[in-house]
């Protein structure tokens, strides 16, 4: 026999959701400085006690709470931040589910004490396990403190889901970096035993060096770009400025902190080619967008968003982070007048594009003379234009030696440059095959037999939703059957590879995405293989005419500081750092 159905206590209710909300003391800090920001507070304190499991006070200086309002404020689902179904489409405010303090003060030991502007004195009331227990007017200033004492108290099961005390210590301490980070109009102080947090409310620099250290500053490129009601401002990290671990990453969309897929397939999409690879890149950046064009009401801990018109959003952020990636050259480059350094070697006929011919030999004489004595063929040497008058303020110097016919010794107004001679001239092949390919415009391939692959239902719909997108890229599907597809046109460049497995793989990105990049990074493999190939190899001596002409195209040339395997083309050394080397003025 079935058991009867019953309409769960309010207590029980309360639990379920805290089980949501409040998975650990960082979710309660979360929470409530998010309520003291809504709240317009402009300071934020925080102390917390054994990793916040015995005690976390979060007090701010906003607008308060009112008398009569008091009591609401630890009632389910009671917000001051919407009224109907109609605002839920607009969003402003960090929090708005109404159900954050419920959930906490079901499990915890809460005090909630508050005063308005208008009040003539504060008032308390206090809850323990979700059940009024003292409610009594209380001196205060202007604002609101919360304390939350004992978590889970009531049930110690959950505790035993909690991690060390040092470990929840560093989530918290992690959460309130995020929310700095956030809201830079805004002071924090965090106190976690001897442990302190200081930042007070103005210049974003000192946030920036307290969160991501004191390098994150020079080594980073700033933002800020706006294409209609889109507008992406912040700082990147240079590639050179990677980590192990995806742990300075902070991504703000409308003031919020998320975690979303589209957002980082995008920023991994726009450092594919000048990150070396496991690596991460370094990031604080801010999304802003009209309220009604992002969804917030996805998940109850708000960290994750769903976008309007997530294709547009992809490409905003990949188009403006790719070309401020490209955009960054050695400090003052001017353009330089010589002519480029091209291919020691012919591309192989293998790693051709179909129709791609590869980029003309511009060496000076002597150094083709020992190209054409080493029985290397190759097109008809183009004569080097001269070397322009020296610059001292040219970023990369002149050249004045080759270290073992592998890196070029280069002096500058700083000091030492260190070039990696091929990896250098590895990323300007590529971008020079890039550049050609794009001006040749896209080539498919017609298959002399289409390729049938068996999919599930939901790949058939997707691959026949967005056929026209796909044939755009070169990819021509078309559906055969409930469950199975034809693919009759390839892009040029892929088409002695695996048709079925592209497909997969394509279909499997869109997916998961809604957008595909798959074509365009298979076909840049491609192009990365023929510039490894065809780059000057070591061991191959270079005049200082030749070095030089280098350091000039790499001056002028984007993401000339990474090889597309993400490696250093070059590095400085500057006086201060060789004076230290060998101990002068010490």
């Amino acid at each position: 026999m079935s058991a009867s159905i019953k309409v769960l206590s309010s207590v029980v209710a309360n639990q379920i959701a805290a089980g949501e909300v409040v998975e650990r003391p960082a979710s309660i800090v979360k929470e409530l400085v998010e309520n003291s920001l809504d709240a317009g507070a402009r300071k934020v304190e925080v102390q917390t006690e054994q990793g916040g499991v015995k005690r976390i006070m979060v007090r701010d200086d906003g607008h308060g709470i009112s008398e009569q309002d008091l009591p609401l404020a630890l009632a389910r689902h009671a917000t001051s931040k919407i009224t109907d179904a109609e605002d839920l489409l607009t969003i402003g405010s960090l929090g708005f589910r109404g159900e954050a303090l419920a959930s906490i003060a079901s499990v915890a030991r809460v005090t909630v004490t508050s005063r308005t502007a208008d009040a003539a004195m504060g008032h308390m009331i206090a809850v323990e396990g979700g059940e009024l227990v003292a409610e009594k007017p209380a001196a205060h200033p202007v604002g609101t403190t919360i304390e939350v004492q004992d978590l889970f108290y009531n049930t110690p099961a959950r505790r035993k889901f909690l991690k060390a005390e040092r470990t929840e210590m560093q989530a918290i301490d992690q959460v309130v970096r995020r929310l700095l980070l956030a809201c830079m109009d805004v002071s924090f102080e965090l106190r976690q035993g001897k442990s302190m947090l200081s930042v007070q409310a103005g210049e974003s620099e000192p946030r920036l060096k307290r969160v991501l250290g004191e390098g994150f500053i020079g080594e980073s490129v700033f933002v800020d770009e706006r294409r209609g009601d889109l507008a992406l401002r912040g700082w990147v990290g240079l590639p050179t400025h990677n980590r192990r671990q995806a742990d300075q990453q902070y991504f703000f969309v409308n003031g919020r902190v998320v975690r979303d897929k589209l957002v980082a397939h995008a920023i991994r999409q726009a450092y594919r080619d000048v990150l070396f690879h496991g690596r991460h890149p370094v990031f604080v950046l801010y999304l802003e967008l009209p309220a009604e064009g992002v969804d917030v009401n996805v998940h109850p801990t708000k960290h994750e968003v769903r976008f309007r018109d997530s294709r547009q959003v992809h490409d905003f952020i990949f188009g403006t982070l790719n070309r401020v990636l490209r955009d960054v050259r050695p400090e003052h480059a001017a353009p330089a007048s010589v002519a480029v350094l091209d291919v020691a070697e012919p591309i192989p006929e293998t790693s051709r594009l179909p129709g791609l011919v590869p980029p003309r030999p511009s060496f000076a004489p002597s150094f083709q003379a020992s190209v054409a004595q080493s029985g290397i063929a190759g097109s008809t040497p183009a004569a080097l234009a001269p070397v322009e008058a020296r610059d001292e303020e040219a970023p990369l110097g002149y050249a004045i030696a080759q270290l073992h016919g592998v890196y070029v010794l280069a002096q500058n107004a700083q000091g030492l440059v260190l070039v990696d001679m091929h990896a250098a001239h590895e990323r300007l092949t590529y971008e020079r095959l890039k550049a050609q390919v794009a001006a040749e415009g896209l080539k498919t391939q017609r298959l002399l037999v289409p390729v049938s692959v068996s999919v599930g239902e939901s790949d058939a719909n997707l691959a026949e939703t967005h056929e026209q997108a796909l044939a755009s890229m070169g990819l021509v599907l078309q559906r055969t059957g409930p469950q199975s597809i034809s693919v009759r046109e390839v892009p040029q460049a892929l088409a002695d590879g695996d048709s079925e497995a592209l497909v997969r793989d394509v279909l499997s990105e869109l997916a998961t995405y809604g957008i595909t990049t798959l074509l365009a990074d298979r076909q840049e493999d491609l192009l990365a293989t023929m510039a490894c190939h065809g780059s000057v190899r070591a061991n191959r001596r270079l005049t200082i005419e030749e070095m030089n002409a280098l350091l000039r195209e790499m001056e002028v040339t984007e993401n000339s500081g990474q090889c597309n395997h993400g490696r250093p083309t070059f590095t400085q050394l500057s006086m201060a750092e060789l004076d230290r080397l060998f101990l002068r003025g010490q």
